[in-house]
């Protein structure tokens, strides 16, 4: 359904450091961009960062929250261990929840304050 979702970012340098960081455990990467922009995916860029005068204030009550698919537990508990060393803070450490039978996830704020989720549905 969607093509790709882009975040605007205060400052472009410290978004890379903490997105090359975070998603490499979940095999996305940087693909492409330019002195304004970060793209990351596995094939294709689907998710955008975007260098932004007037980032969108981020808002705990509002909801808003981007997940990532993981492809084990594993790449979830190594996705929140990178995002906080790169400078990400702790919003949900790994674990089951109870949104569904084998729900298995982890939660982060990036430097912009947007929160950030990984999850795994699979057992292991």
């Amino acid at each position: 359904m969607l093509d790709h979702v882009s975040f605007g970012v205060a400052d472009l340098a410290a978004s890379r450091r903490f997105y090359d960081a975070a998603l490499a455990p979940l095999g996305y990467r940087y693909l492409r961009g330019s002195a304004t922009t970060a793209g990351y995916g596995d094939d294709d860029a689907a998710f955008w960062i975007v260098a932004a005068q007037r980032p969108v204030p981020p808002d705990p009550a509002s909801g808003l929250h981007v997940c990532f698919r993981a492809p084990s537990r594993k790449a979830v508990e190594a996705f929140h261990a990178a995002a906080l060393a790169a400078g990400g803070r702790d919003n949900g450490a790994p674990g089951e929840r109870d949104y569904e039978p084998g729900y298995y996830a982890a939660f982060v704020i990036d430097p912009d304050g947007y929160r950030i989720e990984a999850y795994c549905g699979t057992a292991e």
